[in-house]
């Protein structure tokens, strides 16, 4: 009889060992899955949270990050549920190269009305979330880039930076 406990136990033991084997490989597929998942998912348009896909400039060239600051913030009126909000934002545009650096330069006066249009047909309820802000981003860029393409042949607006974000 004392054989027949000391069966039960061991038996006991193996089966522990064996579910803990299992969730130890469970546990490493699926981080595998996922850094898989990671490194092969294409990276020429970036979607956030909201399923915002923003546009992006070739990242395949291995050229310098600029970033070029707006001479002045952004300062408009926009309706809210209650009163007149004033905002203020301040931006920088980030581009790759010198040449796109200059391009953009020459063109502020254009890159400026462009995100002035933009930013003055947003909402109050939309400035008021991150959400909100990220697709106004992805607005601003889409927009200034269309622009830029337009009237130089070629958008090279990477991304759009808020450096200052001010509602009252």
């Amino acid at each position: 009889m004392a054989d027949d406990k000391d069966l039960k136990i061991d038996d006991k033991g193996k089966g522990n060992k064996k579910i803990i084997i299992i969730a130890v490989i469970l546990v490493l597929a699926l981080v595998g899955g996922g850094a898989a998942f990671f490194f092969l998912s294409d990276n020429s348009a970036a979607a956030d949270s909201s399923g915002v896909v923003t546009e992006t400039v070739d990242k395949t060239i291995n050229e310098t990050a600029y970033y070029v600051a707006l001479p002045r913030p952004f300062v408009f009126n926009i309706i809210g549920l209650k009163r007149e909000r004033l905002v203020q934002i301040k931006v920088q545009l980030m581009v790759r190269g010198s040449d796109n650096k200059d391009l953009a330069k020459a063109n502020l006066p254009l890159i400026e009305s462009t995100l002035l249009q933009v930013f003055s047909a947003t909402t109050e309820q939309q400035l008021a979330t991150y959400q909100g802000k990220e697709l106004l981003r992805a607005d601003s860029l889409t927009n200034v880039n269309e622009i830029l393409t337009k009237y130089t042949g070629k958008g090279v607006v990477e991304k759009i930076l808020f450096s200052g974000f001010v509602m009252q």
